[in-house]
């Protein structure tokens, strides 16, 4: 059973590389993710936006899909009516603090901070993390489990084929480089560890290229 869930923003979903880590962290029990239809769609949109392509194939739609499949019960849905109750920098993020407190989250993940002030979220128990934040408390809590979903997620990709060592160069451009080094620290355990093929959370596989 995952230990506690966390609201995933949409700026921490279209760094494809950082978006296949955090699947696959919840894939591996260690928390349970939670987003709602309108996280999505700002995914999709920025998605299609810095890679045309992904709008001409579907292929943007088509992993939102494949990730409500594969976590079913990730996706919060009657927070709207919460809206009136937040008062945040930007209105625009207030959906997002909506689904933390109808989803009865313990945080969210984000990269813009600045927009979840710690006394706002304090007001509904909520806190706000960076993503590199997020992946070095997980590694703190379960080192071996976190080293093996990453080789989880390593052999799930084709075309081409990476590395755990790729994954977190990866990390490192998004601006999670404290994890990376720490992770780097814990490849040791990877040389006994015996994983087979797959994707992260059975479907939602890894796209070409890492730094998507």
């Amino acid at each position: 059973m995952a230990r506690f869930s966390a609201v995933l923003d949409a700026c921490v979903l279209v760094p494809i590389a950082q978006a296949d880590t955090l699947l696959s962290l919840a894939d591996a029990g260690l928390y349970r993710p939670l987003w709602s239809e309108r996280i999505l769609e700002e995914t999709i949109r920025a998605l299609e936006t810095i890679h045309p392509d992904m709008k001409e194939s579907g292929a943007a739609r088509h992993r939102a899909a494949v990730m409500n499949e594969a976590f079913d019960d990730a996706c919060v849905e009657g927070w709207e009516e919460l809206l009136s109750a937040i008062s945040l920098p930007d209105e625009n993020d207030r959906h997002v603090v909506a689904a933390a407190i109808q989803g009865r989250a313990d945080l969210i993940v984000t990269a813009n901070l600045k927009d979840f002030p710690t006394e706002v979220l304090g007001r509904f128990n909520l806190e706000a993390q960076h993503p590199d934040e997020f992946f070095v408390n997980q590694l703190d809590l379960d080192p071996a489990e976190v080293m093996r979903s990453l080789q989880v997620q390593a052999s799930a990709t084709r075309n081409p084929a990476l590395t755990v060592a790729d994954i977190l160069a990866s990390l490192e451009r998004c601006d999670a480089w404290r994890f990376a080094e720490a992770a780097r620290a814990q490849t040791w355990r990877l040389e006994s560890s015996q994983v087979g093929g797959g994707g992260v959370a059975g479907g939602v596989a890894p796209l070409s290229s890492a730094d998507r």
